[in-house]
């Protein structure tokens, strides 16, 4: 979780604290070694990086279709969420001005020296920051990148102590577009609360006020044995819905699918939409976070940003009385967000297990 000193997120569930290990920054690595070297602790086992070798393509939304209400994209998003959990949205509403401000920013503070970086590197206690996340022994697996995790909304949630000040406008680049993007997801959520029959402010009265937003920031350093590494380790996200901004042209977002990994191929211009855990918690099953991963290129960088969005800190995570109407029961336990986020934050990346322990015994 930190690249100098470490992060600590305490279980009150398990009764034991959990920690997040500093690790060093794969880009320094890169930089000394000209890539040809891969520590032991990157290499994964044969068969576990491998390329991706199925065809299908993840449906395609139009944003603008959806706010005119068009029922036949209304029922593509909702059979997206349903057997998907991924979708590309196009024509959406955030300005080309900040997309493209986004992604400049992104290269240019990934492009700064490692000791003007460094000046932004997690602490003990702190998600925000340069380095790493989910680093929870000194022997597993790590992912070959690094990220710039920032909480973004709500405003007071921001700690500015790791906002960089370079880019000179990255802060206020980022201030434009987390709002905007915050703006398509409050919209998308209603209109998936009525493709599921709910009035449209259910889920959000559900997650109270306050909403989380945070943004991570990926920097995938080239590797000479990129089939022997991973970028970012199986896994669903553990938020509500989840926007990927791909920064550059370099592909390597892998969704599992039918027990087959196939890589998603960004439209220009267009966000890469995911159904996180807890959506699926709130529909009781009905809408599907998907296993996903990142790979590497051999000669060239990758960069993403991912925006993650979240109920209240204080809500209370489990299946919506509403989708419970029609229900035998609920498949999934009801807990605090809170004491959830510390769950996720202090387990280790391992596909959709971490969905599983949220279930009914």
């Amino acid at each position: 979780m930190a690249t100098s000193g470490r992060a600590k997120a305490v279980s009150r569930s398990e009764g034991k604290e959990m920690e997040s290990l500093p690790v060093p920054s794969v880009q320094e690595m890169v930089a000394a070694t000209g890539g040809t070297h891969v520590h032991p602790r990157y290499l994964r086992q044969a068969g576990e990086a491998i390329a991706a070798d199925g065809k299908a393509e993840i449906p395609v939304i139009d944003f603008q279709r959806l706010q005119l209400g068009h029922d036949e994209e209304m029922a593509c998003l909702h059979s997206a969420c349903q057997e998907w959990g991924f979708f590309q949205l196009i024509n959406h509403s955030v300005p080309e001005d900040v997309v493209e401000g986004m992604k400049a920013n992104v290269r240019g503070f990934f492009e700064l020296p490692a000791e003007i970086k460094k000046q932004f590197a997690q602490e003990r206690g702190k998600l925000d920051g340069y380095g790493q996340l989910f680093v929870v022994s000194e022997d597993q697996k790590l992912d070959w990148a690094d990220i710039l995790f920032l909480n973004t909304q709500p405003v007071e949630n921001r700690n500015i102590r790791f906002w960089p000040h370079q880019p000179a406008d990255f802060r206020s680049t980022l201030d434009k577009y987390s709002s905007a993007v915050k703006s398509i997801v409050d919209f998308l959520l209603a209109t998936m609360g009525k493709n599921l029959a709910l009035d449209p402010e259910v889920i959000a009265d559900k997650c109270g006020t306050g909403w989380i937003q945070a943004v991570r920031m990926n920097y995938y350093p080239p590797c000479a044995q990129a089939d022997k590494v991973i970028g970012f380790s199986p896994h669903s996200d553990s938020d509500l819905l989840t926007l990927v901004l791909q920064v550059n042209e370099v592909d390597g977002l892998q969704i599992r699918r039918n027990g087959v990994w196939f890589p998603v191929r960004p439209l220009e211009g267009a966000f890469i939409v995911n159904v996180g855990d807890i959506l699926q918690i709130f529909t009781n099953g009905r809408y599907k976070s998907v296993e996903h991963r990142a790979v590497i290129d051999m000669k060239k960088e990758r960069l993403s940003i991912a925006a993650f969005h979240s109920p209240s800190i204080h809500a209370i995570i489990g299946p919506l009385k509403e989708m419970l109407a029609n229900e035998d029961e609920a498949v999934y336990k009801s807990i605090d967000h809170d004491e959830f986020m510390k769950l996720f934050f202090s387990s280790k990346l391992e596909g959709k297990s971490f969905l599983e322990r949220m279930k009914k015994l």
